[in-house]
């Protein structure tokens, strides 16, 4: 029988720079999390600071990326439940394998609060290219969990089948999304269309997406205020029936969805995405990354 796991998604309002108040409410979402019985509960994109990178005391803040995610490790721990927490915005200054550089990076930490996934933005936004160092040509990988086999994206990622691609080649069952996309990023000639086309592009792309690698999909966005382009709509996605929970606003605040693997394993079934991607002939010029453990 396939497992059935039970997933919070956070829809957080990261206040501009109030990085205590924001791991506050992170953390009160999560003891929450933890009481409804979820086994993994997931923040947003830029959780702990939005993403103001010129604001003066911004990589100030960034350089407490390490106290941060410690406190993430301790809170998984005490509450018995795995945490992705957003993404961590962390500055390495002068580190011989880092350098002087900023990384957005999204953690997997299971319930005994040790990190088992990391992965670092690869498909920056325009605007993030001027701040963030990508992790460039890294193959997207997959990571054992107490969820079964996981993949991570971050927010533009999702605009990129190869990457999905990869990692279910690899065999990853659920991909975990941390956001922080908003209405805002359409041009004001898409606006013109549709006022609403981020959020098309949202719900239309993380439902095909599940049905094109017959795989589920936690995607968790951040929400703020009406009236300030937030979009939330985060969403625990699956094969066959699309959204299991969605927050349909922009307001902040918390769904929980149990997700039946069983969904995903009937997709293959019928869609045998998987069995194709691991024939020998293969047929199109791009090819995922090889694994032994491909399905």
């Amino acid at each position: 029988m396939a497992p059935l796991y039970k997933i919070a998604v956070v829809q957080l309002y990261p206040k501009p720079m109030q990085i205590e108040s924001n791991f506050g409410k992170a953390e009160t979402f999560i003891r929450s999390a933890a009481t409804l019985g979820a086994e993994l509960v997931v923040l947003p994109e830029y959780h702990l600071t939005n993403w103001v990178p010129k604001d003066p005391k911004f990589l100030e803040l960034c350089g407490q990326w390490e106290t941060y995610l410690n406190k993430y490790r301790a809170l998984a721990k005490e509450c018995g439940i795995c945490i992705v927490p957003g993404t961590i915005v962390e500055w390495h200054r002068g580190a011989e394998k880092e350098g002087d550089r900023l990384l957005n990076v999204a953690y997997f930490i299971d319930q005994q609060g040790e990190i088992i996934g990391k992965y670092v933005k690869k498909n920056l936004w325009g605007p993030e290219r001027d701040h963030l160092t990508s992790s460039g040509r890294d193959v997207h990988g997959v990571f054992d969990t107490p969820l079964g086999k996981v993949g991570m994206l971050i927010c533009w990622d999702l605009a990129f089948p190869e990457a999905f691609r990869e990692m279910i080649s690899q065999g990853a069952k659920i991909v975990i999304i941390p956001t922080f996309w908003t209405l805002n990023d359409c041009s004001k000639f898409g606006i013109a269309h549709n006022a609403n086309a981020e959020a098309l592009f949202l719900d239309s792309t993380l439902t095909s997406r599940t049905f094109e690698n017959t795989c589920a999909i936690v995607f968790a966005n951040a929400g703020g205020p009406p009236g300030r382009g937030y979009a939330g709509l985060s969403q625990v996605v699956a094969p066959y029936v699309g959204p299991l929970t969605r927050l349909g606003t922009c307001a902040e605040g918390m769904a929980v969805a149990e997700l039946d693997m069983a969904i995903v394993e009937d997709a293959e079934v019928n869609y045998q995405i998987r069995a194709d991607l691991a024939r020998d002939d293969w047929h199109y010029d791009y090819r995922p990354c090889k694994s032994k453990e491909r399905l």
